[in-house]
């Protein structure tokens, strides 16, 4: 008697290789396939709007700050919220997308944004503010992983050929990070130019999450949810059977680029004011946005690179920016901090995309939501744990010493991560 395996989508990372021997030929257009495509740029934009929305806020801290008179350690802490949350999703719910579907838990995320954009604009103080970044936070971390297993399935279902699952992870990546960019830019101009900056970038997200939650509805689910659900726990940060060492190599890369990002949606725009004394309120989202449209640029234009090849040129750029931001700094010339700032944005984008295909690549489509989500949970670890330190240092040191400080040591361990992330290649 022979069984069955449960009918599951496959989402090769990094980029597959087409079936041996004489070439496939894509098959024609179906409506199946046609609603597959449109589904997977559904799930794309709907990222792209989540992500956005989360880094909304870190070009209006400096407003929050100067309207309530907190210190910059509260600022660390507002951020702390949202990671701590994202972290908490990622545990908890991150890999429930393996048993429930990837469209219900994106829909579930995009909720959880459109409660923290109300809660934005009805309770704008300290507590709020907490409470507001966490629940976004709990968003993130539901969606991040089913959203990027989802538009591989999305796109192999809709094109059956070889680049499709290459095509997902660069797109998964550039949304991620790009989103995230993108926000921190809105979030300036918008900060810069209408007269009621701490209320109208909320606003605007509602609509835009409230249109991405009805465009949601449409787009096909890739998941058997019919099949016997295992009994539920956490999301364990364990590596799968016999792959310990690219599991570790792609965490490890994974932390250092969130904590470069870490930098600059936090401590990066005070540090703009207090040694800059740059206080425009533009000028700190597109410096935010800098590093993540480098980051997003970065990994479309090297996508088609051998991957070993890319991670080299992420440690190289990571090296080469992290030491610009440090220059920068020293010498007090501003153009220098943001060149070096992009250069290694476009860096961690690089060690970003490896991390993520490298760990997508190591299990089969049925535990690949939950081995997505451990390998976010250690990058959010490393978006919480050296800012808030960073944040507790500035207390009782000046900011540049904690700016070259952090610099070192996220060079150190890029490198290293790299070092394993290309061997592995």
């Amino acid at each position: 008697m022979t069984t069955t395996a449960p009918r599951t989508a496959s989402v090769p990372l990094p980029d597959p290789v087409a079936g041996a021997g004489r070439p496939e030929r894509p098959a024609r257009p179906t409506p199946s396939r046609q609603r597959h495509a449109a589904g997977f740029w559904i799930v794309a934009g709907s990222f792209l709007s989540v992500m956005a929305f989360a880094a909304v806020p870190a070009p209006l801290y400096a407003l929050y700050q100067a309207r309530d008179g907190f210190p910059t350690f509260t600022v660390t802490l507002v951020f702390a919220a949202y990671a701590v949350g994202v972290m908490i999703a990622l545990w908890l719910a991150g890999h429930l997308s393996d048993v429930h579907g990837r469209r219900r838990l994106i829909l579930v995320s995009v909720a959880l944004e459109l409660v923290a954009a109300v809660l934005f604009l009805v309770w704008n103080d300290v507590p709020g503010l907490l409470v507001a970044r966490f629940i976004s936070g709990l968003g993130v971390g539901t969606l991040t992983a089913s959203a990027t297993a989802h538009l591989g399935e999305l796109r192999v279902r809709a094109r059956r050929d070889g680049g499709a699952g290459g095509n997902a992870s660069v797109v998964a990546g550039a949304v991620n990070l790009g989103g995230i960019g993108g926000g921190a830019l809105v979030g300036g101009v918008l900060a810069e130019f209408v007269r009621h900056p701490l209320v109208v970038p909320y606003a605007v997200f509602v609509v835009v999450l409230a249109v991405a939650f009805v465009a949601m509805l449409v787009v096909p689910e890739t998941i058997d949810t019919g099949r016997v659900r295992p009994a539920y726990r956490p999301q364990p940060i364990t590596p799968p059977f016999g792959a310990a060492g690219p599991f570790w190599a792609a965490g490890a890369g994974a932390f250092s680029t969130f904590a470069v990002l870490g930098l600059f949606t936090s401590i990066a725009p005070t540090f703009l004011a207090t040694t800059f004394h740059v206080t425009d309120r533009l000028a700190a989202g597109a410096t935010s946005f800098g590093v993540f449209a480098g980051a997003a640029v970065a990994q479309i234009a090297l996508a088609r690179l051998a991957m070993r090849a890319q991670v080299r040129w992420g440690m190289l750029l990571v090296t080469v920016g992290l030491a610009g931001v440090a220059v920068g700094a020293l010498v007090l010339v501003v153009a220098v901090f943001v060149v070096g700032s992009v250069l290694a944005g476009a860096g961690v984008g690089l060690l970003f995309r490896a991390s993520i295909a490298g760990a997508g690549s190591l299990v089969g489509p049925e535990r690949r939501g939950g081995v997505l989500a451990a390998t976010f949970l250690i990058g959010y670890a490393g978006m919480v744990v050296p800012v808030v330190l960073a944040g507790a240092v500035l207390l009782v040191v000046a900011p540049l010493p904690v700016l070259l400080g952090f610099v070192v040591v996220v060079i150190a361990l890029a490198l290293w991560a790299g070092s394993r992330l290309a061997a592995r290649a």
